[in-house]
């Protein structure tokens, strides 16, 4: 069935709301000690490597769920990711998951992690692996 002509609901309309004052947003790590070496990038795309949507048997990177990946000069990394629907069940904890993963990465300092809606996720962001491992292609 076709939506409606006035249609205007985007992904944040079936999302619940964030608790009063909050957004969905994930920490972990800490401040790095003076003088240490901060990550690659690389580094942190591999820790992004290591998780999957417990669904879907693709890492999150592959799948195209991040949007954003910014490391400080102190080692800082902020990350915007989304997921592939609104209603998924791991919603609360994925960002977590990936906060913790990425905190791991020698040379990473403080992490947040934000989830985002939009631009909404579609499988065309998925990498050509992903799609070979789903037999999108």
């Amino acid at each position: 069935m076709a939506p409606a002509e006035d249609d205007t609901r985007t992904v944040n309309d079936f999302m619940p709301p964030a608790p009063a004052g909050e957004e969905f947003t994930a920490h972990a790590g800490g401040p790095l000690a003076p003088g240490s070496t901060v990550a690659s990038e690389d580094g942190v795309v591999a820790a992004l490597r290591t998780v999957y949507d417990p669904e879907i048997p693709v890492n999150i990177y592959e799948l195209g769920l991040i949007y954003g990946l910014d490391i400080g000069a102190d080692g800082a990394v902020a990350i915007d990711m989304t997921l592939t629907a609104p209603g998924c069940p791991v919603a609360g904890e994925l960002p977590k998951w990936v906060a913790d993963a990425v905190a791991d990465v020698d040379g990473v300092g403080e992490v947040e992690v934000k989830l985002v809606w939009e631009p909404g996720w579609t499988p065309e962001r998925m990498s050509e692996d992903a799609k070979l491992a789903l037999g999108m292609c």
